[in-house]
């Protein structure tokens, strides 16, 4: 950040008083210019025994697998901001079920949720940002191709609890230093 949003003047990058962490502040009207995580809402749809996945048409990972899911937008809900995501990118009506998965990504400032939830008449498509959408069973998911680490732990938590007939929400973090090529999984 270079400059104020509120009246156009130089930032500067340091800690304020009364806190413990450096902020953007601006010299000129001392507003102090907060960065919070994003979060990312979506669901795991399900229809029969089968779940829909996205093949993405988007960076970042073009051309993997992911569930639908994206960035929340100011004055929504989780539930309808995983509503409206699964809309658009996969063309499908959802009923929540349940919070599922809260999963921390420190290291890009980002918290993704994935909801549970039961697909309204089995019908789907491609939204503007998926080359395709398809059904898979669980031994069918491409887990080599699938986009994004919280994507393929909600997935395994979701078939084990599957077998179990037992949801319940799981809160972890995937944790990945500027050194990894892997991220670590806690």
């Amino acid at each position: 950040m270079k400059f104020c949003s509120q009246c156009g003047g130089d930032i500067e990058h340091k800690i304020p008083k009364d806190d413990n962490r450096h902020r953007f502040i601006c010299v000129n009207c001392d507003i102090i210019h907060y960065q919070n995580p994003n979060i990312v809402a979506g669901t795991v749809p399900v229809y029969e025994d089968q779940v829909l996945l996205c093949r993405r048409a988007i960076e970042p990972r073009h051309g993997y697998w992911t569930l639908p899911a994206g960035f929340m937008e100011n004055k929504e809900t989780t539930t309808e901001a995983a509503i409206r995501e699964t809309w658009e990118e996969a063309e499908a009506k959802v009923n929540i079920d349940a919070l599922y998965t809260v999963i921390n990504v420190p290291q890009i400032d980002q918290v993704h949720m994935f909801f549970r939830a039961t697909m309204v008449d089995g019908k789907f498509g491609a939204g503007p940002e998926s080359l395709e959408t398809k059904l898979f069973k669980e031994h069918e998911i491409p887990w080599d191709e699938l986009a994004f680490p919280t994507v393929k732990k909600t997935l395994q938590l979701f078939f084990e609890d599957r077998k179990k007939n037992q949801f319940d929400v799981h809160v972890s973090d995937i944790i990945r230093s500027p050194r990894d090529e892997k991220p670590r999984i806690p």
